[in-house]
């Protein structure tokens, strides 16, 4: 194992405080941590915490290292797995874990990912096509760039980034193989835009960049999967918290949140409820986004929105 990447993975805690003032209402138990990263969140909450043990999990085999090593004094009280969401069930199962007082989710791609141009994901760097966040797996972006048809291409981009001119880039993709690293797909990217529309909005490949990524990972099925687990599990007067950084991944969280609310009731909104519907927490605000110090400090936190489900 590479130990410069795993000594060089620091990441930096988005929303700290408010994921702090969550945790500190929730009872004593198991505290889920998703998505660890480089346990900037989980190592202030076993601090605060002295009461929770925390299980947490990551596919990026160089973040749960470098976790382990940042969390070795609290060994006794954490539990890491190289897993992804969709295997949280068997994991509670695996552990013995029928409840957890909170989780934690901090969707998206980190700095020191988007940092090792080794591993793909970054548009400002050359690099392989990658975008793998578990290396074990095959599926890479350029096995899905060079081989699926244009509407396929095109299905992706829209559904995963909202691209507008999906069908372009699409086509653009199809026409120029091979692709053979990251700096020749984002050029390629930019072309395929209208030159009026690549002068706002950040990089004109930001969007499409994260729908592979996206794609290569299964994310969004990920994180229904997930998510749901999470709901599930947690305990009286536990917290779920969930930050994401895009609008579809909110617009998901949104839905599982709102759902757990309402416990899928079909009634109409003046009637009693009479589908057996069960309500399984609330919410006690619309989403958080980070404060304009926070912003100035760190500029991957201007994105992010914080939602929370408090289960009754």
């Amino acid at each position: 194992m590479d130990n410069k990447l795993i000594s060089n993975f620091k990441h930096t805690a988005v929303m700290l405080d408010e994921v702090l003032d969550v945790v500190d209402r929730i009872p004593s138990g198991t505290f889920l941590d998703a998505t660890l990263g480089g346990a900037s969140h989980t190592e202030q909450i076993l601090e605060r915490r002295t009461d929770i043990e925390v299980i947490a999990i990551d596919r990026d085999h160089f973040a749960l290292e470098a976790a382990r090593r940042r969390l070795d004094r609290f060994s006794e009280r954490v539990r890491l797995f190289h897993d992804s969401f969709s295997s949280l069930e068997k994991i509670f199962n695996d552990e013995n874990i029928p409840s957890i007082s909170g989780f934690l989710f901090d969707l998206g791609v980190s700095s020191p990912q988007l940092d090792n141009a080794e591993r793909g994901f970054s548009y400002r760097f050359e690099g392989p096509l990658d975008m793998r966040m578990d290396v074990r797996q095959e599926r890479t972006a350029s096995s899905l760039l060079n081989h699926l048809d244009k509407f396929e291409l095109q299905r992706i981009i829209e559904k995963n980034s909202d691209e507008k001119f999906a069908a372009r880039i699409a086509a653009s993709i199809v026409k120029n193989r091979p692709i053979r690293n990251t700096l020749e797909f984002a050029e390629l990217v930019k072309k395929a835009i209208p030159a009026a529309a690549r002068r706002r909005g950040g990089h004109p490949a930001k969007r499409t960049f994260q729908a592979i990524r996206m794609e290569v990972n299964a994310e969004r099925d990920e994180l229904i999967q997930g998510v749901t687990s999470s709901i599930n599990r947690l305990g009286e007067k536990g917290c779920g918290i969930v930050i994401s950084y895009h609008s579809g991944e909110d617009r998901i969280v949104k839905e599982l949140f709102r759902n757990a609310v309402t416990g899928g009731c079909t009634c109409p909104s003046k009637l009693p409820c009479v589908c057996g519907a069960v309500i399984k927490g609330q919410l006690p605000h619309s989403g958080l986004t980070a404060s304009k110090d926070e912003i100035k400090e760190n500029r991957r936190a201007k994105s992010a929105r914080m939602r929370v489900l408090e289960r009754l």
